[in-house]
């Protein structure tokens, strides 16, 4: 009888250290998941927070001076994107698409071989459309914009304020696909790029480089505009 007693008061010491043992288990389970859930949303916010063009003070679309207000703009006078770009006196480079590979981490840095950027390897989540008047994305963002139809200028923060509120008012007047973001280390005063879906698979980078502002340059980023809005090699409305 003793020895009865004594194994049935082992089989219970073991029963009830196992069920202690999965209730922890079980505990760490939950605790994991809250951790995992905490951790996804901080990495939502954090790709929020660099898509939309950074923290703080200067943030995308609200603080920050980049393109002012206070200008308007004539009527077109030249449609043709090539005689817009000869009178302004801007330059028009095309070149193959290198990759439409997808990047992981925001943060990571590709060298492009065109300054701005016209195609490339970019982050899996594209900026957003809009005028930024405070910092832009990165540039694995943006050209991710142009894979799927945008139409990026670049102004150099250097402008005179009487050309960046001429931006800005082209801007207010067709908002469509366009982003407008400040470049300072680029060797154009302004410049816009495209990336056409033509040839397959990669498409052709498209850019429009200006050395220097003129009265010209607002009709040739209408034509530039014109020509290859909506045109990407993944065209998304």
């Amino acid at each position: 009888m003793s020895h009865r007693r004594d194994q049935k008061e082992r089989l219970r010491r073991e029963r009830e250290q196992r069920e202690a043992e999965a209730q922890a288990a079980q505990q760490r389970k939950r605790l994991f998941g809250v951790a995992g859930a905490v951790a996804m949303v901080v990495a939502a916010i954090a790709i929020v927070v660099v898509l939309s063009g950074g923290g703080g003070e200067d943030t995308a679309k609200s603080a920050g001076n980049n393109f002012p207000e206070g200008a308007s703009i004539p009527e077109q006078k030249v449609f043709d994107l090539d005689q817009a770009a000869t009178a302004a006196g801007c330059e028009l480079k095309s070149n193959g698409g290198t990759s439409r590979e997808h990047l992981q981490d925001p943060s990571q840095k590709v060298n492009y071989p065109q300054n701005p950027p016209t195609s490339g390897k970019h982050f899996a989540v594209p900026a957003e459309d809009g005028l930024y008047n405070g910092a832009p994305p990165p540039d694995t963002a943006l050209v991710h914009s142009l894979e799927h139809g945008r139409i990026i200028v670049w102004a150099k923060p250097s402008l005179p304020v009487e050309a960046r509120e001429q931006l800005r008012a082209l801007y207010e007047q067709d908002k469509y696909q366009l982003i407008f973001v400040r470049r300072a280390n680029m060797p154009y005063a302004v410049a816009a790029t495209a990336w056409s879906h033509d040839p397959t698979p990669d498409g052709t980078g498209r850019l429009m480089g200006c050395p220097k502002w003129d009265d010209g340059v607002i009709d040739a980023l209408r034509a530039f505009r014109d020509e290859h809005r909506s045109n990407g090699p993944e065209d998304i409305p």
